[in-house]
């Protein structure tokens, strides 16, 4: 039995079919062997210049990520989108030339996302074009409504006042309404519109720097339409009448993203319906546009350098506590550092950073658990509300972990007492407690109108009082001069829509928990007066005198800073 090829076999001449195939295979292993090298030499590459490297052969790059650069860009600059589910963007460039460093600048504006770019090789980035031509026509879709830029500037030349947007509401469609409300909002600055029913009439109000103010009257017979409109936008349940709803959606003008939040209430009169507006813009704000400055911007910033350790910003809703947060967690943001945090709900959507929203069976004690177990450098929680979550924040921050959080009291000096009072143990609080900061918003006077004012002889006399009280260094550093403080007021124009202010700053006290602070938290049973007058010793300023400061620089008034923080 023949147990190989025979001599004869060996010697015929090899058929021309086995013979090609052959060469095929000898060519195609070559060509595998050269790709091999490319891609070893690409990886090398982008080691050296420091970019991270990924061969795209065979990964799943979805539709949306290849919409982010239409094709035409894609092909010019060698460089493809591979990743996108909104909250990062990551680019494959062959080369990084610096039109590619400027689409990711570009991306980064429009997405409002982290972009981050990879080193490919050409095979890589030909193998992941064609996908561009296997995939049916990209067509933009947007999650939202649109308000253009014509639509807001149509607004700003037909509508000065509020008495305008109210007749014109009169003769435009729903649809036409409905826009003209939330555009009449973004023009104004308002964080909240409110639609509310009553016995025989609709009444629109704008919630602008914090105070709200009546902008219009609508029919009462069209209120269904309205509310069933806006309903719709926010993809509530029409016919749901009896109980509350809440719903989201989009906006997108040219530069900027708007996150809307839509809650729908019964009431006796109809539904109520409160919409508000998260700007996508506001979280970049800086230390300084927020209102800090002076030593209480230089304890902050030491502060929130510290590896480990609390962060407690206070204040009622709506002081800007959340706002704070993010300009820390912006300025803390990098590529070395892993930042998670925890809210209720997400506010605004942070690139480069894991963001989780708590719900029923997800509750910030059980959230905090497992992201403690995900090796974050930071963590965000939005808000202290009982003692489980109060001890694991504090055993995060003994160990190893920057923790940011909120807890309501009135000011920096409470945060102590409200901390013993959840059952916190003052042994663990003490060393885990970097700073309290108490905050408010306080309305910036118009400088279109401003005009200065002489206070009555009560309130300048208190003004007095409370700035002789602060600290020789601080009287310098803002030349304070009793005999010689001036204030001013809005006087009320068609730039502030008569109301003489426009924009809201913060009013801050920064209270660095350290010294003889520190040592008496231990002890336990701490007023808030007992913090007060020992923070006082260490040179805290309050959050009335900084508003005062203000005040006396023409930035706000002495009357809105004693409504806002007395």
């Amino acid at each position: 039995m023949a147990i190989g090829p025979s001599l004869e076999d060996l010697l015929q001449k090899p058929n021309k079919k086995d013979e090609e195939s052959e060469t095929s295979e000898l060519r195609e292993k070559i060509r595998e062997i050269t790709i091999k090298e490319k891609e070893e030499e690409t990886e090398k590459k982008a080691a050296f210049i420091g970019l991270p490297y990924i061969n795209l052969v065979g990964f799943g790059t979805g539709p949306d990520a290849l919409s982010t650069i239409p094709k035409q860009q894609s092909k010019e600059l060698n460089t493809i989108c591979f990743f996108n589910d909104g909250k990062e963007i990551r680019l494959g460039t062959v080369e990084q030339t610096d039109e590619v460093k400027k689409l990711e600048v570009e991306l980064k504006e429009k997405h409002f996302a982290h972009v981050a770019t990879y080193l490919i090789s050409q095979n890589s980035f030909d193998h992941a074009f064609k996908l561009y031509d296997a995939l049916p026509e990209i067509r933009k879709f947007i999650k939202g409504i649109e308000i253009t830029e014509e639509e807001i500037n149509k607004f700003e030349k037909e509508i000065k006042t509020f008495q305008d947007l109210n007749e014109r509401i009169k003769k435009v469609s729903i649809t036409e309404l409905v826009t003209l409300i939330i555009a009449g909002a973004i023009k104004s600055r308002a964080s909240d519109i409110h639609i509310e029913a009553e016995e025989h009439d609709i009444k629109v109000r704008y919630r602008i720097d914090g105070v709200l103010n009546d902008v219009a009257i609508i029919d009462k017979e069209i209120q269904t339409k309205i509310t069933s409109r806006i309903k719709q936008l926010a993809k509530l349940k029409i016919n749901i009448v009896d109980r509350p709803q809440d719903g989201r959606f989009a906006i997108f003008l040219k530069n900027d993203r708007i996150d809307v939040r839509v809650s729908a209430l019964p009431t006796g009169f109809g539904e109520s319906i409160v919409i508000r507006l998260l700007v996508a813009s506001t979280v970049g704000l800086s230390f300084e546009e927020l209102g800090l400055r002076g030593r209480s911007y230089k304890t902050l910033e030491r502060e929130i350098k510290r590896p480990n350790g609390m962060i407690i910003t206070t204040g009622p809703t709506g002081s800007g506590k959340t706002t704070t947060l993010y300009a820390i967690l912006k300025k803390l943001n990098d590529q070395e550092t892993k930042i998670i945090t925890i809210e209720d709900p997400i506010e605004y959507e942070l690139g480069g950073i894991n963001q989780s929203q708590v719900t029923k069976e997800y509750t910030f004690a059980k959230g905090l658990r497992s992201i403690v177990r995900q090796d974050p450098d930071i963590i965000m929680v939005g808000e202290i509300r009982d003692l489980e979550t109060a001890e694991i924040s504090i055993q995060a921050a003994l160990t190893g972990h920057l923790v940011l959080s909120t807890i309501h009291t009135n000011d920096a000096f409470g945060t102590i007492p409200r901390f013993l009072a959840l059952g916190a143990k003052p042994f663990l609080l003490a060393p885990a407690l970097n700073v309290a900061i108490g905050q408010r918003l306080v309305r910036k006077i118009c400088e279109n109108c401003k005009q200065e004012v002489k206070l009555d002889k009560e309130s300048s006399e208190r003004v007095k009082k409370l700035l002789s009280l602060l600290p020789e260094e601080d009287k310098k550093e803002y030349k304070i001069d009793l005999d010689k403080l001036k204030f001013y007021k809005g006087q009320g124009c068609e730039v502030c829509q008569g109301l003489g202010y426009k924009g809201r700053i913060g009013i801050y006290e920064i209270m660095p928990i350290e010294g003889e602070i520190e040592d008496t938290i231990i002890k336990g049973n701490l007023s808030e007066n007992e913090i007060k007058e020992m923070a006082v010793k260490l040179g805290v300023m309050s959050m009335v005198q900084d508003g005062l400061i203000k005040a006396s620089e023409g930035i706000t008034s002495v009357d809105e800073v004693f409504r806002v923080a007395e």
